[in-house]
């Protein structure tokens, strides 16, 4: 008689050694989606803010004046974008397009990708987007 295969005990290991792995990656996994949509929001934020910025460029160069877009986008007011109401279309190429961001009226927007969300406002005097406490 053959005695291949593994034992009992052998077979107990593995699975043991598995659920210790599976306990130490799982917090990980969930760390690094929380950490991809903070940079993600912070990444729009930023690009809206680079936009406006050359907006403002732009004009001064153009028109000799101080000038920045009145409003950052021709979405409805409460509404989540989407590719058929992209947010940002004034200040970027690329408008964004994710559901995480909302228009709340013509100068404030949330992201709200769970239990926090945060809030913008854009001045469009003084071309500054910025988070709301």
């Amino acid at each position: 008689m053959s005695n291949k295969g593994f034992t009992l005990i052998e077979l107990i290991m593995v699975i043991v050694i598995v659920g210790i792995l599976a306990v130490i990656a799982v917090p990980k996994i969930f760390s690094m989606t929380e950490d991809a949509k903070t940079s993600s929001r912070e990444a729009v934020s930023a690009n809206v803010l680079a936009g406006v910025t050359l907006y403002g460029v732009h004009e001064m160069a153009t028109n000799g004046i101080e000038a920045y877009p009145t409003k950052l986008d021709n979405v409805t007011n409460e509404t989540n974008c989407s590719k058929s109401n992209p947010c940002f279309s004034n200040a970027l190429k690329d408008p964004v397009n994710d559901s995480l961001w909302r228009k709340i009226n013509g100068l404030h927007y949330d992201y709200n990708p769970g239990p926090a969300v945060t809030h913008y406002e854009y001045n469009s005097i003084d071309g500054t987007f910025y988070i709301i406490p």
